[in-house]
């Protein structure tokens, strides 16, 4: 009975101990937060089951392609015992100032993720190899790195790990970091010692980031319509997007902040140091007039890399059309989307011509 016990005891502390070596080796790959959590993944899998349920989802089809993939996690990595989740701060302060962008109708506002190189390739890498030191250090053991890549709950995941709460506006919010980061997960057979979940909501009675919507798209508190948000418009959405939302946009021309700038907690937000998060091309100040003369060829090789890639040049042109369109009546708008009136795509054209019959009418 000693004997196990004094095993039981020496398993618990190598355990314990290796779950210290995995949060030290995190902070140096650049993750300043890092929780444990195992796969019980409830009341989440039931509220994104009832989203789903209310059509809320709009045309994002991987939110139910994969089922209870999803909230079951040892169904991605058959084993799994613990879910690693860490945090990857995005915000940089050498980006220009985003309400200025957000007053100045001629220059396009995009959201701060995506102005650098594409976070998923980044984190992918460095997870990659916080997976690697772990087997080195459990060899045998069972490991699967996330970013996006897969079916992962991954706000009720980090929940769950400690690294914050789910706030009104539906993002992880940390008290110590705000919101302006990326969320990464290790899949696991390593039974680690859990961390405890995050408890509570600090919203208290805050209604800014409900408030701030430019369309209105929450239904109510932590209940987000994607089919309003103008994140999904711009970024998801493949075809035009509905004509009461466009002028709602503004000069958004891919995601949307809004929600976020407005959040108290965001005031504690940490800047980060990732040289590959800086703005390139000029993208967090950039004219409308300027990236709407972009050719197909220009916005492949400026945007590869970026998060900006998987949009296309197609709805590229569609995005910065409605922006143009939301903006003033200048000479150089007009003659933009006149040079794009007869662009071969059906889309852009369409929203050519909607963009040019507001500007008529100012």
């Amino acid at each position: 009975m000693i004997k196990t016990d004094t095993a039981r005891e020496d398993a618990t502390g190598s355990l314990a101990a290796l779950a210290v070596d995995i949060r030290a080796w995190a902070r140096e790959l650049g993750f300043p937060s890092l929780g444990i959590c195992g796969t019980d993944l409830s009341p989440h899998d039931e509220r994104l089951r009832e989203w789903v349920a209310q059509g809320l989802h709009g045309e994002l089809d991987y939110m139910t392609r994969h089922g209870a993939r999803r909230w079951r996690p040892e169904e991605l990595l058959p084993g799994t015992l613990r879910v690693i989740s860490v945090r990857m701060d995005y915000h940089r302060a050498d980006s220009a100032e985003p309400f200025g962008i957000l007053n100045d109708a001629e220059r396009a506002y995009v959201s701060r993720y995506a102005l650098g190189r594409d976070y998923h390739k980044l984190m992918r890498a460095r997870l990659a190899r916080l997976a690697d030191r772990i087997l080195a250090a459990r060899p045998g053991s069972a490991q699967r790195v996330f970013v996006d890549s897969a079916p992962v709950l991954e706000r009720g995941v980090a929940q769950k790990a400690g690294l914050g709460w789910i706030g009104k506006n539906t993002l992880l919010i940390d008290p110590r970091a705000g919101s302006w980061f990326f969320l990464g997960e290790i899949y696991t057979d390593i039974p680690l010692p859990l961390d405890a979940e995050f408890s509570g909501m600090h919203c208290g009675s805050c209604t800014a980031c409900l408030d701030v919507c430019p369309t209105a798209a929450f239904v109510s508190p932590f209940v987000l319509d994607a089919r309003r948000c103008i994140s999904y418009l711009t970024i998801e959405l493949q075809g035009a997007i509905p004509q009461d939302l466009r002028p709602l946009i503004g000069n958004r021309v891919f995601g949307c902040d809004d929600c976020q700038l407005v959040c108290p907690w965001n005031k504690f937000a940490q800047p980060s140091c990732e040289a590959d998060f800086a703005p390139r091309h000029g993208l967090d100040a950039a004219r409308l007039t300027e990236l709407f003369a972009w050719s197909a060829e220009q916005f492949a090789e400026r945007a590869a890399g970026t998060p900006l890639y998987r949009l296309g040049h197609e709805r590229w042109l569609r995005n910065l059309a409605v922006a143009l369109g939301n903006g003033p009546a200048t000479d150089a708008a007009r003659a933009a989307l006149l040079a794009r009136s007869e662009h071969p795509s059906e889309l852009v054209r369409e929203h050519v011509t909607w963009a040019l019959e507001q500007l008529a009418t100012r």
